[in-house]
């Protein structure tokens, strides 16, 4: 392996290294009510992107059981988080939306996202075509390398 290959291959390394040991596992967004944990937090950011989302859908796009899913959603609906709405057809699949305090939430973590995340995003947005295909290729790719180490 060359040096650059070498070089790519431990940056990949170092960068799942210290995600892994992240110690940012909660999300305070300046009161109890609004404090996090970083699962709660990504559930109600599904929510929000896709309003209508079934707990299916989230266990998939995640990677995590459906009941991991159902004692996060019943933890957020007791915040007062999220709401359920049953669909017409099959009275056990419920469409899941965020609440007005859970629209709260979700801003607040989009704020957190832009503050500390916006030098990120700002790269990305410079970045020529091919380089953004390249990067998306290989993060595709590295992450389906993770999946088989877990």
């Amino acid at each position: 392996m060359g040096k650059s290959e070498t070089e790519v291959i431990n940056a990949f390394i170092t960068l799942t290294e210290n995600i892994a040991n992240s110690k940012t596992n909660v999300l305070d967004f300046g009161s109890e009510d609004m404090t996090f944990y970083r699962g709660e937090i990504h559930i109600i950011k599904m929510i929000g992107d896709y309003p209508g989302i079934f707990s299916s859908e989230i266990a998939r796009r995640f990677g995590i059981t459906r009941a991991v899913v159902h004692k996060t959603l019943l933890k957020l609906e007791d915040r007062g988080l999220i709401n359920r709405e049953q669909t017409s057809d099959d009275r056990k699949r419920q469409k899941l939306y965020l609440s007005e305090k859970g629209q709260l939430a979700y801003r607040y973590h989009e704020d957190y996202h832009n503050k500390y995340d916006k030098v990120l995003f700002d790269y990305v947005a410079d970045l020529p075509e091919p380089q953004l295909k390249a990067i998306k290729g290989f993060l595709e790719h590295a992450n389906n390398l993770i999946k088989n180490h877990t």
